[in-house]
């Protein structure tokens, strides 16, 4: 037999016999997610991105509490209840009766406003420390634009290599259909169909790697977007495509740009604005203090037994009346005192009356008993007011051990480290812009090498094949080929995506977006 015609039935039974043997197909999309789906994602969900949002409401609240501290005073409310049981008690050295319990309330509204230099600088430290963290959230986004991107060409990078050993899998599958041909018309031995099987395996072990990947990869993209991966998962098409152009950046334009916009560079500056007026806050000690403070207060005290006050009344009524007959006897015995019983000589008529007692002398009068239990009658909010109290102070420190001396020596290390870290970012920003465009650059070359590398040995494998169908060829030069165009295919896609991951590193260097 001629051996095209031998070639064409090996192609022919090497057809049929793949067609059984063909790797499981990409489960069809059913959603799409672009990088730009991710990237809103991200910013709604990822946690340490929110994380670093909620400072920024605290950070206001500084701000508005620092301008409040140095306008408005402080204005506190407050009220007591209180009970106190019958007994005695001894106070600074005297002893207190009290025959019946009794209860109290009071009132009391503060105001207080302090003038120094601390409050005068306030503000201006904390809008400094709300510049930091809105740097810092700036910082925050910039790095999640950049985890979001590299995740989203990784999940691409994953999926291309499972492409990759998905293809490998079909050229396996084509050479041992081809090799178990040959062998049935007694063109090979049971060791190429060996052969052919072990590399199959070898193929088959490796897409279900790649597939694993994959699976990863995308599994981590939903991660640092924040939400849980969708059952479905495996089917989310990624709608994005990256071509490959030439680097035509400047590094000088990228340096300018990157020392603007350089996120963590940004974020050192403003803590060493802050540090600044940390240090104003410190220095300003030796300034003089002015306060001011002003009180309102009021109080109740109710006997819980009322009788034991009209008791004391009555005690008090009965005495006043003993008094007042003593009275009226020692003028009548005066010499003409007391004529005819008129009161104008000083007698008064009726002593019980004067004194407040009833007609029968053993109790008090009703209106009178009435008035004292009305007056115990103020419990819980019946106040008598305090006199209204107010004081301004102002002092001027002198000596405090130096203290304040410490404490501007502080903040003047730390705002001088701050002002180190701050040159030490731009020297390293320079070295990353500059190192990144480098590997931008390196990386687009890479590609060139790999494609005619990709292409040699696509150009070998047809070669071997050929060559193995006509009988002149071994299935070890298949195998290898088949092994090199793997590596070179494989070799090409990390390639690509290894410049796409470089731009986007050199994009987190300067701090904005490129394309």
């Amino acid at each position: 037999m001629r051996p095209w015609v031998t070639a064409v039935v090996l192609t022919f039974l090497g057809v049929a016999a793949v067609a059984a043997q063909q790797p499981a197909p990409r489960p069809a999309p059913t959603a799409t997610l672009s990088l730009a789906q991710a990237l809103d994602q991200a910013q709604r969900s990822s946690p340490t991105y929110r994380q670093t949002l909620n400072d920024a409401g605290a950070a206001r609240w500084g701000v508005r509490n620092a301008y409040a501290g140095a306008i408005l005073p402080q204005l506190s409310v407050g009220g007591s209840l209180s009970y106190t049981g019958s007994g005695s008690a001894t106070f600074g050295g005297s002893l207190f009766n009290q025959s019946s319990p009794s209860l109290s309330s009071g009132y009391g509204v503060q105001l207080d406003w302090t003038l120094n230099g601390s409050t005068l600088s306030a503000p201006g430290q904390q809008r400094a420390a709300q510049n930091a963290i809105g740097e810092d959230i700036n910082n925050a986004s910039v790095a999640l634009r950049y985890e979001v991107t590299f995740q989203y060409l990784s999940a691409l990078q994953a999926a291309a290599q499972a492409d990759v050993a998905r293809q490998q899998v079909t050229r396996n599958s084509e050479f041992l259909g081809l090799a178990e041909a040959r062998f049935q018309v007694g063109q090979a031995t049971i060791l190429d169909v060996k052969q052919a099987q072990v590399q199959k395996g070898q193929a088959d072990v490796s897409l279900l790697r790649a597939e694993q990947t994959e699976t990863e990869a995308r599994l981590e993209l939903f991660r640092r977007m924040g939400i849980a991966a969708p059952t479905d998962f495996r089917t989310v098409a990624f709608s994005d495509s990256f071509p490959v152009t030439a680097p035509t950046w400047e590094l000088e334009q990228l340096m300018v740009v990157a020392t603007e916009q350089n996120p963590t560079l940004r974020a050192a500056r403003a803590r060493e604005s802050s540090a600044n007026y940390a240090l104003r806050a410190q220095r300003s000690r030796y300034l003089p203090s002015l306060s001011f403070s002003a009180g309102w207060n009021g109080f109740t005290q109710e006997f819980t037994n009322s009788d034991v006050l009209i008791g004391r009344a009555l005690s008090s009524a009965q005495d006043g009346n003993t008094n007042c007959e003593f009275q009226n006897n020692l003028i009548r015995s005066l010499p003409g005192g007391g004529i005819g019983g008129q009161s104008g000589n000083g007698v008064i008529p009726d002593c019980k009356a004067f004194s407040g007692l009833d007609a029968t002398g053993s109790g008090l009068q009703p209106t009178l008993r009435d008035q004292i239990v009305k007056q115990n009658n103020v419990f819980p909010f019946s106040f008598t007011s305090q006199p209204f109290r107010a004081q301004m102070q102002i002092s001027l420190p002198i000596f405090d051990a130096f203290g304040r001396d410490l404490s501007v020596a502080q903040a003047r290390a730390q705002r001088d480290d701050l002002r180190e870290s701050v040159r030490a970012r731009q020297l390293q920003v320079r070295t990353d812009v500059q190192g990144r465009l480098l590997a931008v650059e390196t990386a687009h070359r890479a590609i060139a090498v790999q494609v005619a590398n990709r292409d040699a040995a696509r150009d070998q494998l047809q070669l071997a094949q050929d060559r193995y169908r006509l009988g002149s060829g071994s299935a070890l030069d298949v195998t290898d080929a088949q092994n090199n165009v793997q590596r070179a295919e494989g070799d090409y896609v990390n390639a690509v995506y290894d410049y796409h991951k470089a731009i986007a590193a050199l994009e987190l260097a300067v701090g904005r977006s490129l394309r």
